[in-house]
């Protein structure tokens, strides 16, 4: 099993706000997850970036894959290099 960590789509239209999650990857985008991690919301000045360094840290040493997405905002707050 392909394990990926991602974002999933929460708000409303037109004002989208992300959570980081743990996913299967032939999971659909908002479909079942293994666990969430954290969250991130664009629409604040500057975006608001939340995500469990543990928990991230665990998963990627279980072998779990950060999307690209996932990987920029994981540099950003500082978890990984």
């Amino acid at each position: 099993m392909a394990v990926k960590m991602r974002l999933r789509r929460m708000g409303k239209k037109k004002a989208p706000t992300y959570r980081v999650v743990v996913a299967d990857s032939r999971s659909p985008r908002d479909g079942r997850f293994i666990e969430e991690i954290g969250s991130y919301n664009p629409g604040t000045e500057p975006a608001t970036v939340s995500i469990d360094a543990d928990k991230a840290k665990k998963w990627i040493s279980n072998g779990a894959v950060p999307t690209d997405t996932v990987r920029a905002l994981l540099k950003k707050s500082g978890i990984i290099d």
